[in-house]
């Protein structure tokens, strides 16, 4: 009896089909959306640079952290807009007020981003 409630528990048949849908969501990002496409290669070269420059082991987590922050408000603003759209066909201002906040989002998180690189690389870089 034990065996197939662990059995039960860890069936993996429902995960895949959840990985496959959310690897499909990200591909339809980066195929049809070029601020997606940016923040991508953005954060790559950031990576790269951090490891250029020389950062620790930290630095480098901070920079995948503050990269990740990016790329899930993008998503999260992408999916808001895209709802928004589904629901609505024609304007309304309380439609728009949802995709300026989901929009502003997006903008603290780059801010945080701009932050976070500056303190790192201003430290290697000797700008402080």
């Amino acid at each position: 009896m034990p065996k197939r409630i662990i059995r039960d528990i860890f069936r993996f048949e429902g995960y895949r089909k959840s990985f496959q849908n959310a690897a499909r969501g990200i591909i339809y990002l980066f195929l049809y959306h070029r601020n997606m496409r940016l923040i991508f290669i953005i954060g790559f070269a950031t990576i790269i640079a951090g490891l250029y420059v020389g950062f620790k082991g930290i630095e480098i987590v901070a920079l995948g952290v503050t990269m990740t922050l990016v790329f899930m408000a993008e998503i999260f603003n992408t999916a808001v807009e895209l709802m928004m759209d589904a629901i609505a066909e024609k304007y309304h201002t309380k439609i728009r007020l949802v995709k300026d906040i989901a929009a502003g989002i997006v903008v603290i998180s780059c801010l945080n981003a701009l932050a976070v690189g500056y303190i790192l690389f201003g430290k290697k870089l000797g700008w402080y």
